[in-house]
């Protein structure tokens, strides 16, 4: 039953960290980095550098401006697409460093599926934040974005004190994310082809005119006429 229970929360563990990167990576790192800090949990030797000074500094930091970035329309759209090169390989690594020293081919399952998990959160937190910035108010970027922060923290709590709980969330979550996902993903292309049309219609509206008047350059009232000093063409 022991064993049961330990399998029970490194699964948790390794995916809820991968879960909550793909959010909010530094959210994650600073909790982690905090609890271990004070005594709260005993990371896996895989993690014991989450608890570094310097990357409990480093996380700190990016998470204050993670903070205000993530609530400026616009800005968030564009900070969610550079850090999709650094949660997802980020979730994997956590993920991978959760299992411990069990052993290399857990250690890659491990990343494999935190990696994807990581991808699917990020994908379904970047395009949410596309189709939320199509509204004129800022509010819809701050609820958001606070929202996402105490999903971080109630996930990860959730992941090292009742991993029962969390993996039976975390199961609801990915069928609702199987559901959604296509659903902003055309969403998403919406607004793009929006965005096409309202940029693009200038130079639409330029080609028909540029076309009469290149098609009438040729038939000039004068196109017929000889000019002075030349004989009449029959």
């Amino acid at each position: 039953m022991d064993q049961l229970e330990q399998i029970t929360q490194m699964i948790a563990l390794s995916m809820g960290l991968a879960w909550a990167s793909g959010i909010n990576l530094y959210a994650t790192l600073l909790m982690l980095g905090v609890l271990s800090n004070t005594g709260n949990i005993v990371l896996p030797p895989g993690l014991d550098v989450v608890g570094d000074p310097m990357v409990l500094m480093a996380a700190g930091l990016m998470y204050c401006v993670e903070f205000f970035a993530d609530k400026v329309p616009g800005v968030d759209t564009g900070w969610d697409t550079l850090h999709t090169f650094i949660r997802i390989p980020a979730g994997a690594a956590l993920a991978a460093g959760a299992v411990g020293e069990i052993g290399l081919p857990v250690e890659l399952a491990a990343a494999i599926v935190g990696g994807s998990l990581a991808t699917a959160t990020h994908a379904a937190k970047a395009g949410s934040r596309v189709l939320i910035n199509t509204s004129p108010e800022p509010f819809s970027n701050w609820t958001a974005s606070v929202a996402e922060d105490v999903m971080v923290v109630g996930g990860i709590w959730a992941a090292l004190y009742n991993p029962w709980l969390f993996i039976a969330g975390l199961i609801v979550f990915v069928l609702l994310l199987v559901w959604l996902l296509p659903r902003i993903w055309r969403g998403v292309k919406g607004v793009f082809r929006f965005l096409a049309r309202l940029f693009g219609g200038g130079a639409d509206e330029m080609a028909p005119m540029h076309s009469s008047l290149d098609s009438g350059s040729g038939s000039s009232p004068n196109s017929g006429r000889a000019l002075p000093g030349e004989r009449p063409r029959h």
